[in-house]
Formats: C-alpha cells, sequence, structure tokens
C-alpha cells in the first residue's frame, strides 16, 4: 500500500516555508482559469440528445456534464465521506499526529478517489449517464473512450485541487463549488434568454420580474421576488453565523502581562460538514435516477426538499409537502451534526490538537500552569458544542433556502458565503503577514 501511494501522481509541496502572496494569487487564479477551460471542452463522442441531466448534483459537486468536468469534484468527496466513515467507525485507524501518518492518511484518500474515478467513469457511461453516440458495431470502443476522459478530467482535478491546497488559496475543492455555484446564481438572477425556445418567461429572476409586472402577472412576479429575497435573506445569515466567534483569553508565556484572544469560530467546522452531506445526497439521486429509471422521483423528492414557498404561492401546496420538508431539514442537520464531529476528529481540530497548536505558539491559559492537559480541558469545553451548533445551523440554513425557493439551492448559497468569506480571511491574512515583516518575525515564520 505504502508503495502504491508513493508513486500516485503528486504535486510537489513548495521549498519555501511561506509563499508570497502574489505567488499564491498566481496559481490560484491559474488554476481557476483552467477549470473553467476544462468546463468547455466536450467529451468527444457522447449523445448530448439522450445524456441524462443531473444540474443539482453538476453544480454542488462543481460539474459541467457532457464536459471533461463531467465528474467534477464528486469521486474525491466521496472518497473522503467514505474514509471519514471508516475511520469514525474505528474501521480503519491513522496516526494523523505525525508527519508520516497524515501523508498515509492523505494518499490514501487519493488512492481511494482515483478508485472512484474509474468506477463512477465506468457507472456514467455503462448506466446511460453519459450514453455513447455511435453504431452498435462499435459502441464498447466509443464508450472506452468516453471512459477514458473521464478518467482524465477526474485526475487533472484532483492534481488541480493539489495546486491550489499546497500553492494557492484555501482548498481546490472549495474555490470550484464556489466558482460553479457563482456563476449559476449570476445566469437565474440575471440572464435575458427564454426558459425554453418560444416560451415568454425568462431564466433570470430579474428579467422575469420585469417582464412579469409589465404584463400583469402578479403570481410570476411574487415567485421572482420571492426567489431573490431568499436568496439575499439566506446570504445574510450566513455571512452573519460565519462571522460569529468565541474568544479565549490567553497570556503569553514569555511576555509577562501581555495577553491574547484565541478565536473559536462558531460554525467551527466551516462549510466541509455541508459540502460531504450534499455530496452525498446527490450522488444517492445519481445512482437512484440511473438504476430506477421507470419512477426516480418519488424516492428523490423525500431526499431533494420540495419548494414550499413557490407551492404556496401557485396554490399547488399539499399536506405531504411538510412532512417531506421536515425529513430533509432532518437529513440536512443530523447529517451535518455527524459529519462535524467525523472532520473534527481527522482533521487534527479535536481539542487535544488545537491545545498543543496553542502551546507551540508560546501562548498558555491565564492564571494556569503552562501545561497541556490544562489547555486541552478548557478548549473540550468550547469545541464539543461548537461542533454540535455549527453543524446544526449550516444544515438547518442549506435546508431552509431549499425550502423556500431561493434562485441556487440553499446548499449551494450557504458553501457560497462560507467559501468566499473563508477566502477572503486567508488572503487578507496572508497579505497582512507579507506588509508586516515584524508580525512574521513574531510569529516565528
Amino acid at each position: 500500500m505504502k508503495g502504491l501511494i508513493n508513486n500516485l501522481p503528486e504535486v510537489e509541496h513548495p521549498t519555501e516555508k511561506r509563499l508570497p502572496f502574489n505567488t499564491k494569487l498566481k496559481w490560484t487564479l491559474i488554476v481557476l482559469v483552467a477549470y473553467f477551460v476544462l468546463g468547455m471542452i466536450p467529451l468527444f463522442g457522447v449523445d448530448s440528445s439522450r445524456m441524462m441531466q443531473f444540474e443539482q448534483m453538476a453544480m454542488l459537486l462543481g460539474a459541467e456534464m457532457g464536459t471533461l468536468l463531467s465528474l467534477g469534484i464528486g469521486p474525491i468527496v466521496t472518497a473522503s465521506i467514505v474514509l471519514q466513515l471508516l475511520v469514525g467507525a474505528g474501521i480503519l485507524k491513522f496516526n494523523t499526529a505525525t508527519s508520516e501518518g497524515k501523508r498515509f492518511f492523505q494518499g490514501v484518500q487519493k488512492l481511494l478517489g482515483i478508485g472512484f474515478i474509474i468506477f463512477e467513469g465506468f457507472i456514467y457511461v455503462f448506466m446511460g449517464g453519459l450514453p455513447a453516440v455511435t453504431t452498435s458495431s462499435n459502441l464498447l470502443q466509443m464508450q472506452l473512450l468516453i471512459i477514458f476522459q473521464l478518467i482524465l478530467g477526474g485526475i487533472l482535478v484532483m492534481l488541480m485541487d493539489e495546486v491550489i491546497s499546497k500553492w494557492g488559496f484555501g482548498s481546490g475543492i472549495s474555490l470550484f463549488i464556489a466558482a460553479g455555484i457563482s456563476k449559476s446564481l449570476f445566469i437565474r438572477a440575471f440572464s435575458w434568454f427564454h426558459v425554453q425556445e418560444g416560451a415568454k418567461a425568462f431564466i433570470g429572476a430579474i428579467p422575469e420580474l420585469f417582464r412579469a409586472l409589465s404584463v400583469g402577472d402578479s403570481i410570476a412576479a411574487v415567485i421572482s421576488i420571492a426567489a431573490i429575497v431568499a436568496t439575499v435573506v439566506v446570504f445574510g445569515i450566513a455571512v452573519f453565523a460565519q462571522a460569529m466567534k468565541i474568544e479565549i483569553p490567553l497570556s503569553f508565556g514569555r511576555i509577562r502581562g501581555h495577553g491574547v484572544r484565541w478565536p473559536l469560530n462558531f460554525i467551527y467546522t466551516s462549510n466541509i460538514p455541508v459540502i460531504l452531506v450534499a455530496a452525498l445526497l446527490s450522488n444517492i439521486q445519481m445512482f437512484i435516477m440511473m438504476f430506477n429509471k421507470t419512477n426516480p422521483d418519488a424516492i428523490i423528492s423525500w431526499i431533494s426538499g420540495p419548494n414550499i414557498v413557490y407551492n404556496l404561492i401557485t396554490g399547488t401546496v399539499v399536506p405531504l409537502d411538510f412532512a417531506k420538508a421536515l425529513v430533509y431539514m432532518l437529513i440536512m442537520i443530523g447529517g451535518s451534526v455527524l459529519f462535524s464531529f467525523f472532520w473534527v476528529q481527522t482533521s487534527g481540530m479535536d481539542a487535544r490538537k488545537q491545545a498543543e497548536q496553542i502551546m507551540q505558539s508560546g501562548f498558555q491559559r491565564a492564571g494556569f500552569r503552562r501545561d497541556p492537559r490544562v489547555m486541552e480541558k478548557l478548549l473540550e469545553r468550547y469545541i464539543g458544542p461548537l461542533t454540535v451548533m455549527g453543524g446544526m445551523t449550516v444544515g438547518f440554513l442549506a435546508a431552509l433556502a431549499d425550502l423556500s425557493g431561493s434562485l441556487v439551492r440553499g446548499t449551494g448559497i450557504l458553501l457560497t458565503v462560507m467559501i468566499i468569506y473563508k477566502l477572503y480571511e486567508d488572503i487578507a491574512r496572508q497579505h497582512m503577514m507579507d506588509l508586516n515583516p515584524a508580525m512574521k518575525k513574531f510569529m516565528g515564520k
């Protein structure tokens, strides 16, 4: 296993201990442009007229169906989900406290990701998601060619994610999700194209609002207003929740009388749990659509959430919609809390690891002796509740936006806000370090 992992394709780490701001910005922009370019290269040999559409799944997984980005980040996220479940259940054990153990964990995750790239490539093609346009004489050859293109695109996405993680800002997974959702949000807000040929309604909510008002279509106008308001409200709540922090007073041991406040975000695990829940539900929907082609909507409607506001406005709401909404909200909240716990344990965000990091920075709890066990006890009082409350918050917000009919799915809005906010914090922190050599020296960088 270790020999195989050591020979996997890998992006080298930078030799510098801290990369300059301009270098990180350059590689982030290069990868972002490359991502959009891959999304415009169509797969050779795919019959687009028979291609199954997975619009919602594609948006959340940073995918563009029918192109080299058809798989998006799906295999990478699925590998992370499976590995976290195995670790959380105690089936697999990794010592991520050491650099070698952490490298082995990342290698297993990459190997699993490549496995899912190959697996999903075969599933998409042979189950009819991306059918080949060909005659029966060369059907198998064309299908294998499409699978090869999907594997190539999946590996390129995996390597671009590594480039961002090592040479850019944040993570490639988050960046690709934010880019895809932002594009969809812009289109659904401002597009002047019609919904379909011959139809009067516009794709964009704002143009559709003006059209509806001009012709006196009150129902269409109210639907557009509700979608815009729901999007703005969820954006605002998400920004407010993301900015909330709990600050723990600490003292600096080497400088008597000098104290700082160590921040812990209210949404402690950020956007990772909701990414994993959304990816899991999207994969479930994909397999249901492929394996149950007769009546897949009956099952999918329970895990996708009905548009309650739209149904209320149009008068089509039924009691079953409220049951489906409740089930969907419970799935989102419960799944986010579950994955929050798994992520805390596997990413070094637990109390013991955080206490070690604080002690290595030279800080200690004010009024107590310098002992990592004292710091760990203090952090345990905060990290556990923050993990639960943060997970519940992101799950609730994502479900609320989905049920209220926002311009894009609530999970997408929530992810975009958190990703952009986190990216802003990373860029601001890096820029501060570059502009202040004294701060860099103080932090021991």
